[in-house]
């Protein structure tokens, strides 16, 4: 069977602002108030129309072909012979990997960022060569955290643990033969990737000297965010690196409120019940990433 390819999109500003306020003016009304123009916002939508023209032309005219835009993604089921092509920026990459088990993704956007290597003209050759089997592929470590009632999610970037409002939240943290009670604003799980994100803010408010792993390496590292010392609850068990099969091990402690989610998408989480258990580590499966 020829392969599908798969377009992933998400709306654009101009989109959502018609969407929100009803007419161009109000829109227009909207932006003017925030000292921007309508015609601004109109003119990277027709680019983006373009590209999106461009890159559909670009399938070959013999594949099956789907689109999917990023609100839609939990919905979406893909299949093994997928070509993913994600037409946007580095965020929407991590926005669809978590829900891919192999499939190759071309990142493609009008400017090139860490994820999205390629603008929307080079599509064609792209398709044709991830097709054939000759394009080189990044292979970046994803993390998975997994609650002890068989419930898994993927991350790109990271997996966040705590309370749904990010207030403190109580838990039993372990790693290795180490553990801690703890309260906190909640704890991260960060890939390579994602090293570049919200665990290198962590990394350097922090003065931490802790490694941080690379996107292709079978590594994680996770940071506690503000914890809390009292009698019952430690502040020790802070950041770290989680390498091979290492994993990291966290017990609720909460009544309600408690969540794991990743890559910042906190509408697709997992609920985290009093006593439950979620151990984080590096997934089995990886993002393969044209360059």
């Amino acid at each position: 069977m020829l392969p599908r390819a798969v377009l992933v999109e998400r709306p654009t500003e101009y989109t959502e602002l018609l969407a929100r306020h009803g007419t161009r003016e109000q829109a227009r009304f909207f932006l003017h108030a925030r000292d921007r123009t309508l015609e601004e916002v109109e003119g990277r939508h027709r680019a983006l129309a373009e590209a999106r023209a461009s890159v559909l032309a670009a399938i070959p005219s013999d594949w099956r072909r789907a689109a999917v835009a990023r609100p839609e993604l939990d919905r979406f089921l893909f299949e093994p012979d997928d070509v993913v092509v994600v037409l946007g920026q580095d965020g929407l990459v991590a926005n669809v990997a978590k829900y891919l088990d192999g499939q190759p993704v071309i990142g493609l956007n009008l400017e090139p960022g860490v994820l999205v290597h390629h603008l929307p003209g080079a599509a064609a050759d792209l398709l044709a060569d991830v097709a054939a089997g000759r394009a080189p592929l990044e292979h970046r470590t994803m993390a998975a955290a997994r609650l002890d009632d068989g419930q898994e999610l993927l991350a790109l970037n990271e997996i966040f643990v705590g309370h749904v409002s990010h207030q403190s939240a109580r838990y039993a943290l372990r790693v290795g033969e180490r553990a801690e009670r703890q309260s906190s604003s909640g704890l991260i799980v960060a890939t390579g990737t994602g090293g570049t994100g919200w665990a290198a803010s962590i990394h350097r408010e922090r003065h931490s000297s802790l490694r941080l792993p690379a996107p292709d390496e079978d590594a994680l590292s996770f940071f506690v965010r503000e914890p809390w010392p009292s009698a019952a609850t430690g502040t020790e068990l802070t950041e770290g690196l989680l390498a091979g099969p290492a994993a990291l091990e966290v017990q609720c402690e909460m009544n309600e409120g408690g969540v794991v989610f990743g890559d910042g998408i906190e509408a697709d989480h997992l609920t985290l019940d009093w006593g439950q258990r979620v151990e984080v580590r590096v997934a089995g499966s990886k993002l393969r990433l044209a360059r």
